[in-house]
């Protein structure tokens, strides 16, 4: 039988939701701030993925201009019904004090599009997801969101019916679960098997306490029973595991009524729960059913490799690792020719942008890290007339925390890093001079970054600091940031005096250790 080796799709890709269409599989995932949003990987076989890149891929689709760090789209949701794929997501303008959480619906014949206009549905909450019964009803769900002062944030699981011919909510929403004394219960899906509706949740909060709840009724809208057994996955008590954080996720039977479950989940540095560098990545777990009709997963905890579904083997190409690929993502604003233009494959322009605290207007061209040691190089041709121009390559977490290795002005053109971590700002000598185009280089090694050019090397920096763990700031009661991402290497041009210079961007290679 083939293995899955997890996590399957490593570095940023969270919340994932799973669907089969026949004999193809597909996995939505978590996107935020970055475009394109919702990002896509197709299989055969659950065990190998190739990227499609992402749904919401222009402004029509989705405006993420001044969303905050980890705001945006959060927890999508793909189905299939009518012979059309629907989408549903959140994008999350605000999460500190009130929540603000307007949900959509999407729409297209293929995969590959095209997508329909944007349907707004509510904003009770996040988390949406569809469920197509039997009967050709179609129900939205979401969690509900408190915002009193005083109250728990996580008011329950609502449904909504919804039309799916005028993408319109019909009557009220029903409050049909409350969740567990885990909390903070969020990320439903539900699934119809012998006559049981289940209920599957996220709860717990999404690090180290996160778990996925199963709960049961024989009416859509409830009463739900939850699993006396308790959690149908989490590793709360298993520090020593290797994947960490697991919870939110969904479930799929493959034509042979094989039963798996896809789900988040977190690599820790160091033991027990340091910091995890690669963000919340997507692991697949074997699930059986008890004779009562109850869902397990071995010991109930996330596991490095399971026995997947007897399929064919089902390899993909490798995808193209120049700017024509998959891979490469852009922050608050669609890859458009007003700032970035392909020049051929392995050669790109940014116009300068908006600084690092500006949360629109940024050039900022990046790529998942997906390995804890790995290294990225560009070649940057950039020439700056003064000290508000620069250009280079970044690691990069969010607008608070990154490293950049640039070419910026000290009377002339001089290559140096500058990092923020937490807002604050510093220079990192020495400034050396450039001439021409420059060859940078980043090398992450587990918790240490290096940046070189040339001769010359800059660090070892901690890299830890572009993790969820350290980008999440509170005041001790009310979170302020939220780090929910993961670390991306990628090409940052900015022009702080609104002139645009451009930059020009070639050789970009990403090189696992």
């Amino acid at each position: 039988m083939p293995e899955i080796h997890n996590p399957v799709l490593p570095g940023f890709h969270p919340d994932p939701s799973i669907l089969r269409v026949g004999a193809d599989y597909y996995l939505a995932t978590s996107t935020f701030e970055w475009y394109p949003g919702v990002r896509l990987h197709h299989s055969r076989d659950l065990v190998h993925w190739r990227p499609l890149g992402g749904v919401l891929s222009v402004r029509r689709l989705l405006d993420l201009a001044g969303v905050p760090d980890s705001g945006g789209v959060w927890a999508p949701c793909l189905t299939w019904a009518d012979g059309l794929f629907h989408l549903v997501f959140t994008n999350v303008g605000g999460y500190t004090g009130f929540f603000d959480t307007p949900n959509y619906l999407v729409t297209a014949p293929s995969i590959d599009g095209p997508w329909s206009d944007p349907v707004p549905l509510h904003a009770r909450g996040f988390d949406p997801s569809l469920f197509h019964d039997d009967d050709g009803r179609s129900w939205l769900l979401s969690n509900q969101v408190d915002w009193r002062p005083g109250h728990p944030w996580a008011a329950g699981i609502i449904a909504q019916e919804l039309d799916r011919a005028t993408g319109k909510l019909l009557g009220k929403p029903h409050q049909v679960y409350g969740g567990t004394a885990a909390g903070m219960t969020e990320g439903p899906h539900v699934y119809r098997r012998d006559g049981w509706y289940y209920l599957v949740t996220a709860e717990g909060g999404t690090e180290w306490f996160h778990q996925a709840t199963v709960a049961r009724s024989r009416r859509l809208l409830g009463p739900y029973e939850t699993d006396p057994a308790g959690p149908l996955l989490t590793a709360v008590h298993r520090p020593d595991l290797a994947l960490q954080k697991a919870g939110h996720g969904s479930l799929v039977e493959t034509p042979a009524g094989e039963w798996f479950f896809a789900h988040l989940a977190g690599r820790p540095l160091s033991a027990p729960r340091g910091r995890c560098v690669l963000g919340r990545e997507t692991a697949v777990q074997r699930v059986t059913w008890t004779d009562d009709g109850w869902p397990r997963i071995a010991g109930g905890v996330p596991h490095d490799v399971v026995t997947g579904p007897d399929l064919p083997a089902h390899p993909w190409p490798a995808a193209p690792e120049d700017f024509t690929g998959p891979h490469w993502n852009t922050l608050r604003r669609p890859a458009d020719p007003s700032w970035l233009t392909v020049l051929d494959p392995g050669r790109v322009r940014l116009l300068g942008g908006r600084p690092p605290s500006s949360r629109a207007g940024e050039s900022l061209l990046a790529r998942r890290v997906q390995h804890t040691r790995a290294s990225f190089e560009a070649t940057v041709d950039f020439e700056p007339s003064g000290f508000q121009q620069m250009a280079g390559i970044v690691a990069y977490y969010n607008s608070r925390n990154w490293y950049f290795l640039r070419i910026g002005w000290d009377g002339g053109p001089v290559a140096e890093v500058t990092s923020c971590t937490r807002g604050r700002l510093r220079s990192h000598g020495p400034a050396v001079p450039v001439s021409g185009p420059a060859r940078f280089r980043l090398d992450f090694d587990d918790g240490t970054l290096t940046a070189a050019y040339g001769s010359t090397t800059w660090g070892p920096f901690d890299a830890s600091t572009l993790s969820d763990e350290h980008a999440h700031e509170s005041d001790g009661e009310n979170a302020l940031t939220w780090g929910f991402t993961g670390t991306f290497v990628g090409l940052w041009a900015q022009d702080l005096t609104g002139e645009s210079l451009p930059a020009e961007f070639s050789d970009a290679h990403y090189h696992p250790a």
